[in-house]
C-alpha cells in the first residue's frame, strides 16, 4: 500500500514532494527521500532545488508537528512511541534542546517523533526551527550533491550507506556534545 501511495504522490512532481516533505515531519510514515532522490536522478539539473523545496516544507511540517505537540500533547506521542523512546527524547531535550531536534534531522531517527515530542517538552522555537533547517538541508543537499556526482547509480549507493553514514555523522555529533558537556557547558 505504501508503495502505491508513493508512486501516486511521484505522479504530482514537486507538488508530491511538497506533500511528503510537510506531512513526514509530522505524522506520515514516508519519508521524503523515496520521492526526492528519484525525481533528482530524473532531473539532476533539478537536485538542489529539489533538495531546497524538501527542507523548507520539512522545517514547515516539524512546525506544524511542534503545534500537534504543544495542542495534543502527551496522549498523541504515546501512540506514537514507546514509554522508554518517549523518555529518551525527553532526556535528550532537556539535556541537548535544539541538538536533539538536529540529530533527528539529520539521521534516520523518526523526525516526527521529535518535532511532536519538542512541542510536548516545551523546547524553545527558534532552536527548534534552526536546527531543522540545518539537519534537514544537510541531509537533503547531500543526497542531491551525491545524484549530481553519481548519476542514476547514487540511488544504489544511498540505499545501502546513507543510512549508515548519516547515522554515524550523529554519533560523530553526540560524542562531541558529550565531550564538550564534560569540559564545562554547552
Amino acid at each position: 500500500m505504501l508503495g502505491q501511495l508513493t508512486t501516486l504522490l511521484e505522479d504530482y512532481g514537486i507538488w508530491g514532494l511538497i506533500a511528503v516533505a510537510f506531512a513526514e515531519a509530522s505524522f506520515f510514515p514516508i519519508p521524503p527521500d523515496t520521492l526526492l532522490i528519484p525525481m533528482a536522478i530524473i532531473n539532476s539539473r533539478q537536485a538542489l532545488f529539489y533538495a531546497l523545496v524538501t527542507t523548507l516544507f520539512s522545517t514547515i511540517g516539524g512546525v506544524f508537528g511542534y503545534w500537534i505537540g504543544l495542542k495534543a500533547g502527551r496522549p498523541l506521542l504515546d501512540r506514537m512511541a514507546s514509554g522508554e523512546n518517549i523518555r529518551k527524547v525527553e532526556s535528550m531535550f532537556q539535556t541537548y534542546g535544539g541538538w536533539a531536534i538536529f540529530l533527528a534531522a539529520l539521521t534516520p531517527i523518526p523526525y516526527k517523533v521529535f518535532t511532536i515530542a519538542a512541542g510536548v517538552f516545551h523546547i524553545a522555537y527558534r532552536p527548534l526551527v534552526f536546527a531543522s533547517l540545518i539537519g534537514r538541508g544537510l541531509r537533503f543537499f547531500a543526497e542531491g550533491l551525491f545524484i549530481i556526482l553519481f548519476g542514476p547509480m547514487a540511488q544504489a549507493l544511498l540505499a545501502k550507506y546513507f543510512g549508515p553514514l548519516t547515522a554515524l555523522v550523529g554519533l560523530a555529533v553526540v560524542l562531541w556534545l558529550v565531550l564538550r558537556q564534560r569540559k564545562g557547558g554547552l
